[in-house]
């Protein structure tokens, strides 16, 4: 059983409500309905009612889709009590009770006020919208999670005949949000980033804090920042197995780490990979992803007080399917 038949065997164990703003996609309908049929999660399509189900019935989902909830958010009993919530959040910023009550007409924004008055357990966004549209709402409504400093993003890699990692199987982070984190937001991202790993691949994290150096074989601004993330990291969580800065082979490679970085808990034995920016990030998750055939389920975001999560606008059904069952299995903790 793969990574995500093992993510959705538990998904369907704990059955939970997620909602889908984007029901104008027929990608999102797709994938609706095999989840519905799968029993996966129960769906909230957030949309115009009518224009919704004239979709569902042209794509021929009627009967797949009947049991689905369908929220119009200008139409919605809740939008006058979630105009005021949000207007009582954002005042500060010079939000209006007018323009609180047109801002949660938005699909996105009702989506996630959803999820924080506790009527859905998720929210799935990024068919149609772009990361910042999906991950702005979340941080507006529901901010960053208790003790977490940095929202951030990472994908979980599964490498076919791979002996690294876990079986494979590894975390990249940050490789879909935060742009340049200084030493302290990297070290926020290594320990939000072991916390993932241990929920949703239900396996001990081993974290390598990357760079072009390794135990300073290079001196430079770029190695400094990494070196003070481990000591900062090190401090917040010395119960981590985490270490750096080292370069991706010793991180790997058990021969290379023991000579490059010889006594290093982690060189040679590394599954969460923590890189120094989204550049690094974001080209090794590609990488991976093309030339050694990887599954690349992301971008997961973490650090958020409720699940909320990103999907690249380039999706499948099959995808969009895949991150609900991970923000499912999020949302069980």
């Amino acid at each position: 059983m793969n990574f995500l038949d093992k993510i959705i065997e538990r998904a369907k164990k704990d059955v939970k409500t997620i909602v889908l703003p984007e029901s104008d996609d027929e990608r999102v309908l797709n994938a609706a309905s095999m989840i519905m049929e799968r029993c996966i999660a129960d769906i909230v399509l957030v949309g115009n009612r009518e224009a919704v189900r004239v979709r569902i019935e042209k794509l021929g989902l009627g009967k797949a889709l009947s049991r689905v909830s369908i929220v119009d958010p200008g139409k919605s009993p809740k939008l006058a009590e979630y105009a005021g919530t949000f207007y009582e959040m954002r005042k500060h910023k010079g939000i209006t009770p007018e323009k609180a009550l047109e801002i949660m007409k938005d699909e996105v924004y009702f989506a996630v006020m959803m999820v924080k008055a506790g009527e859905a357990d998720g929210m799935v966004s990024g068919a149609i919208h772009s990361t910042a549209d999906t991950v702005r709402p979340a941080l507006q409504i529901l901010k960053a999670a208790p003790g977490i400093k940095m929202v951030s993003g990472f994908f979980v890699m599964v490498v076919p005949d791979c002996k690294y990692g876990h079986n494979g199987t590894f975390i990249y982070a940050d490789s879909g949000v935060v742009e340049d984190p200084d030493s302290s937001g990297l070290a926020d991202i290594a320990i939000t980033s072991a916390a993932s790993f241990r929920q949703l691949v239900q396996a001990e994290p081993v974290i390598a804090m990357l760079s072009y150096s390794t135990y300073g074989s290079a001196k430079s601004h770029l190695t400094e920042k990494v070196i003070n993330a481990v000591k900062i990291a090190k401090d917040r969580a010395p119960e981590l197995v985490l270490d750096g800065e080292l370069q991706v082979d010793a991180a790997l490679v058990p021969s290379v780490g023991k000579f490059k970085a010889p006594g290093s808990p982690v060189a040679g034995k590394a599954n969460v990979l923590i890189f120094p920016d989204l550049n690094c990030g974001n080209i090794a998750y590609k990488l991976t992803q093309r030339l050694a055939g990887a599954d690349a389920y992301g971008p997961i975001l973490q650090g958020i007080a409720k699940p909320v999560n990103d999907l690249s606008r380039g999706c499948t059904a099959e995808d969009i399917v895949g991150v609900v069952a991970i923000t499912s299995v999020q949302a069980q903790k």
